[in-house]
């Protein structure tokens, strides 16, 4: 099933294919930059992507807030580590208007200017989700939320570009599933009907230049038992193998295919009873965890996959080391307490060898 799999993905070619390989943390906000750096390169990862939450009527990070980034920041580029920072809000500060569509591109451009080492900012988190965007429909129950999020894109990607050009601005951000139904109980679109509904929206805008460098997707499994090679061909989800699928969408939508980030990929894992001083509260078992083991397979063949998918230029995973709450995410690659999980030496090294670009593509 996975080499017919790792085909169908977009695999196949002599070239090996170089990607960055990172993680999604913000453990390096806070008390110790450097050692969370450190601990990230020490795990296989060329990058790390932080969060920047905006409010309104923030135009720029508190000083609380910038000092935190700039920290991790400096402590990214001492590791040799890439930061990325990811400007988003929750849904109940959703911009919807002009004056906050402007206050959130200030907001997402002064990340380049007052850290001028971020040359990756992600506009927006999950903007198909009600949790991080809302409305999702409009009254007559068509979609209000692509049109809207396209409007906060382009805006973001005009004031970032006025800072500096080369900054590369990653749009989208996706959830890989939704459901699509005006009337829920939890609104939320698809990706696939988000896109559908960006790419409408961006063609009956009449915007000639973009709005985006790279899209991103998180490809998250619909249980961590699902393996990374799952096809959706059809359903309206998108993962980690459904290459073909996004690519045509987005081809649809803005008349071209822009090089493709898996922003966040996670597979839950039990705790096993000696790691429990390390966690608090109890462990969530609608989340289907699994044994670190087969974290680190999926983990593995994650990599392989997006390695040999043309576009993709990053797949980040969620996180470096475990949330100690059990309530939380137990997605890393170490325990809440910094030790790695057993399969962390194979997941490091094929990060290594895909970000060398010497993974083999199977056919």
């Amino acid at each position: 099933m996975a080499l017919a799999a790792l085909a169908a993905a977009g695999c196949g070619g002599p070239s090996p294919h170089a990607i960055v390989v990172g993680a999604v943390d913000d453990a390096a906000k806070g008390a110790d930059p450097a050692g969370s750096m450190r601990l990230a390169r020490d795990s296989g990862f060329g990058a790390v992507a932080l969060s920047a939450i905006w409010t309104p009527p923030l135009t720029e990070p508190p000083p609380d807030e910038l000092a935190r980034l700039r920290g991790a920041v400096e402590a990214a580029a001492a590791a040799r580590i890439r930061p990325l920072v990811a400007v988003y809000s929750f849904s109940g500060a959703t911009p919807l208007t002009d004056e906050a569509r402007a206050q959130f591109a200030s907001f997402a451009a002064s990340i380049p200017r007052l850290l001028p080492r971020v040359r990756d900012v992600i506009v927006g988190n999950e903007p198909n989700l009600n949790l991080f965007w809302m409305p999702q429909f409009a009254a007559d129950g068509s979609d209000a939320a692509a049109p809207a999020y396209l409007a906060l894109l382009t805006a973001s990607y005009d004031a970032i570009k006025a800072v500096d050009p080369a900054v590369n601005v990653i749009g989208g951000a996706l959830a890989a599933r939704g459901a699509d139904r005006p009337g829920g109980s939890r609104p939320t679109h698809s990706p696939t009907r988000f896109l559908e509904d960006l790419g409408a929206a961006y063609r009956a805008s009449g915007r000639d230049r973009p709005v985006l460098d790279m899209f991103a997707l998180h490809p998250y499994p619909e249980s961590s038992r699902v393996p990374p090679d799952l096809e959706h061909p059809s359903s309206t989800a998108i993962g980690l193998a459904d290459y073909g699928k996004l690519t045509d969408l987005l081809e649809e939508a803005f008349g071209y295919a822009p090089p493709l980030v898996y922003g966040e990929y996670g597979v839950q894992t039990e705790i096993p009873a000696e790691e429990r001083g390390a966690y608090t509260g109890a462990e969530q078992p609608a989340t289907r965890p699994v044994d670190a083991a087969t974290q680190g397979r999926a983990y593995v063949e994650a990599l392989r996959l997006a390695a040999c998918q043309p576009l993709v230029r990053m797949l980040l995973l969620f996180h470096v080391s475990d949330e100690p709450r059990l309530e939380g995410l137990q997605t890393g690659v170490r325990y809440a307490d910094g030790r790695p999980k057993p399969d962390l030496a194979e997941v490091a090294r094929t990060a290594r060898a895909a970000a060398k670009g010497t993974l083999e593509c199977r056919s």
